[in-house]
């Protein structure tokens, strides 16, 4: 029957010619689609693309760009489609009537744009990007990615300029680093000088804040030593008063007696009989006399010693004035370095204290004269009542000699008549002094009310000069440490600025440099299992679709079931089939083989495990082919164009099994095509020897059910038909 079999080919030309013919198919469908994707992006350079510059230039730094220009320039240099430069209106017209599968755009302003960097509002350069998709779709994919090439390119452009730009701009800052570093050296002497300036302030600014307390409480002090002696001086001013009326009618008194005295020398007759009496009274007048003569004596101490110290308080009160005036003078030089508000108040308070201290100063320069005319008036009274205690002795004496005889009284009685001259002419000196003492009194009650005036005023300014000056202090002690801090931050600033000009200065550019700034990272592309092109990487795909479409169209020129005498059994009828089969199997491998290697340059791993793959799947499919069609037949060939297309979506020979819809991927381990695809992966690309001897494992499991099933219908159909024949030889 295999005889017969091929005896009917050979004899049947139109047979012999159809099952050449389709010898040929896998060649058709896996050559031609190789061939024509081998590899496409080979010829992008016959790819029309139109440019359109309208780029107007721009300056950055004195540095003229014309980016357009240049890009215009490097995309015709690229050579990766055929640019051609032409107008806005040709090239949009051309691409509407398909004259340009793209249109790339330069705008006027492109140059201008990359000058914006540093701007308030940075403006991007916008490259417009034109395709005419519906004249051919995957040329707008293509020209999307040749975009980005072009944008990476037009970006490091840009980016070397910008990184040329801050290189200078670098180096001129170490320059000025250098020189902030300078002046921060003398930032920091002068910080230094401050900080002792301000060490030896706060010191003198503690001298006088403790020195200001003590001076408040010295001021307290004489307030209340003043207060105390304007009290005694206007008691005293009573008692000069009430004395100086006395005097006069001790004058008075005086005055009469010496007339008496007078008229006593002529009338002694008289006289005697009162002299007993006149002797008691005079006895009494002198101890009342002595009495006199103490308080006087006590009053001229009392003055010279309230004349004194006037004089020492006095010469105090200029002293402290001199004092105020030099204070006022050094601390208006100091405020000029303190805040406007501290300084005001300070000047305010000094020249309070001023005012006081001149206020008093003036009172007891009164107070000085006073004192001075009452110690002269008590003086003169002291003399006087120790001249008239003398005339009272003699008169006394007189009256005891005139109460022992008459003789001795009358002469007495004319000493008694010269003494009471003698007194009453220093009664007038006694009533002149007392006279100016009270004088001199009253004026030192005025000077010591305006002095106890003025110390209150001293008073309350030495109060608020203590409490400013220690404020003062206070602040001066912050201003120290500020002044530290100051010396401590100029220090740093210019270790800082030196460190900044050094580094700056190890800062060396070049073109290599502006380069690596502009395009900072590249990428090393290492691949597994390299693939050199398309057509290399379609290969496994378009050879399993052309073993089927192959397998497919030699049911429809070879029939599979009926042979071409009788059968004589099961068995020679399919090995008659299988004989056929197997010959049309490996001649197609064979030629498919041929072409890829030979024509197309296919360069596989192992030459040899690529024709066992071939034979290997080209047989698996021509199994199912002849399973399906030996079966069902004409509905056969259906549910094989549905399984060739199953597999064409799910063997994941294009696209990755993960990125098809999720329930055609139920499909993908139960297909052959699945397997036939990995195992030409693997002898031509991989060279996964686990996986191809495991894939095609499963294609030759394919085979063999197939084959057996077919085997099986043989030897039922024969056993149905031809089993009670005569088989003729």
């Amino acid at each position: 029957m295999i005889k017969s079999e091929w005896k009917n080919i050979f004899t049947n030309r139109k047979l012999l010619i159809s099952i050449i013919a389709v010898l040929f198919i896998p060649v058709m469908y896996a050559g031609m689609f190789l061939w024509a994707f081998w590899d496409p992006y080979a010829n992008l350079s016959d790819l029309p693309v139109a440019v359109v510059n309208a780029d107007e230039g721009a300056t950055y730094n004195d540095t003229a760009l014309s980016l357009g220009d240049d890009l215009s320039e490097k995309l015709k240099e690229s050579e990766q489609f055929k640019f051609i430069s032409v107008s806005k209106e040709d090239a949009d017209e051309g691409l509407v009537n398909e004259d340009y599968y793209l249109l790339i755009e330069i705008p006027e302003n492109f140059s201008q744009h990359a000058t914006t960097l540093l701007d308030e509002e940075p403006q991007k350069m916008v490259i417009t990007y034109k395709a005419n998709e519906g004249y051919n779709f995957l040329s707008s994919q293509i020209g999307e990615t040749a975009m980005d090439r072009i944008r990476a390119e037009v970006n490091k452009q840009v980016s070397e300029t910008y990184a040329e730009q801050l290189f200078d701009s670098i180096t001129k800052l170490g320059d000025g680093f250098a020189e902030a570093s300078d002046g921060a050296g003398k930032l920091k002497d002068g910080a230094a000088e401050i900080n002792t300036g301000a060490s030896d302030l706060k010191g003198y600014l503690e001298q006088l804040a403790s020195s200001t307390i003590k001076l408040q409480d010295g001021t307290s002090t004489v307030v209340n030593g003043i207060q105390k002696a304007a009290t005694g001086s206007t008691e005293l001013n009573s008692g000069l008063s009430t004395l100086s009326g006395g005097s006069k009618q001790l004058a008075d008194g005086v005055n009469q007696t010496a007339t008496g005295a007078a008229q006593l020398n002529s009338g002694i007759q008289t006289y005697t009989s009162g002299v007993a009496k006149l002797n008691d009274s005079y006895q009494l007048l002198g101890e009342k006399e002595k009495e006199l003569i103490n308080s006087l004596a006590t009053l001229q101490s009392s003055s010279a010693t309230i004349n004194n110290s006037t004089n020492q308080l006095s010469e105090g009160s200029t002293q402290v004035t001199a004092g105020i005036q030099a204070l006022s003078q050094q601390l208006t030089q100091l405020s000029e370095s303190l805040p406007a508000e501290q300084a005001a108040k300070l000047v305010e308070t000094v020249k309070q204290l001023e005012t006081g201290s001149s206020t008093v100063s003036a009172g007891l320069e009164k107070l000085a004269n006073g004192t001075a005319a009452l110690e002269k008036g008590t003086t003169q009274v002291s003399s006087g009542a120790n001249q008239l205690s003398a005339g009272y002795t003699q008169a006394q004496q007189g009256i005891s000699k005139l109460n022992g005889s008459s003789s001795a009284l009358i002469e007495g009685s004319a000493s008694l008549a010269t003494g009471t001259s003698t007194l009453a002419s220093k009664m007038s000196d006694f009533t002149t002094g007392i006279q100016q003492a009270y004088n001199g009194s009253s004026s030192l009650v005025a000077g010591l009310n305006e002095l106890a005036s003025g110390s209150n005023q001293l008073k309350t300014g030495t109060g608020t000069l203590a409490e400013k000056s220690g404020e003062l202090a206070s602040g001066s002690a912050k201003l120290t440490e500020g002044t530290e801090q100051l010396a401590e931050g100029t220090g740093t600033l210019q270790s800082s600025l030196k460190d900044a000009s050094e580094k700056s200065k190890e800062v060396s550019a070049n073109e290599s440099t502006y380069e690596m700034v502009a395009s900072p990272v590249d990428v090393e592309v290492e691949g597994v299992n390299e693939v050199p092109n398309y057509g290399t990487g379609f290969t496994p795909y378009f050879l399993s679709l052309g073993l089927f479409v192959g397998a497919l169209l030699i049911s429809i020129v070879f029939p599979f079931v009926q042979s071409a005498i009788k059968p004589t059994s099961g068995s020679s009828w399919f090995f008659s089939k299988i004989s056929v089969l197997s010959i049309v199997g490996i001649i197609q491998s064979l030629v498919v083989v041929a072409i890829a290697l030979f024509a197309l340059k296919l360069e596989p791993q192992s030459v040899g495990l690529f024709i066992l793959s071939t034979i290997i799947t080209s047989f698996t499919y021509l199994a199912i082919v002849q399973l399906l069609v030996t079966v069902l037949g004409d509905p056969g060939r259906f549910v094989a164009i549905v399984i060739l297309i199953l597999q064409l979506t799910t063997s994941a020979g294009t696209f990755p099994l993960e990125l098809i819809p999720q329930p055609l991927q139920i499909f993908n381990k139960f297909l052959p095509m699945t397997y036939s695809v990995q195992s030409f992966k693997a002898s031509i690309s991989t060279g996964n020897m686990s996986n191809f001897w495991s894939t095609n494992s499963v294609l030759l499991g394919f085979m063999i059910v197939c084959f057996a099933l077919t085997f099986g219908y043989f030897m039922l159909m024969f056993k149905k038909r031809h089993s009670k024949e005569t088989v003729e030889a």
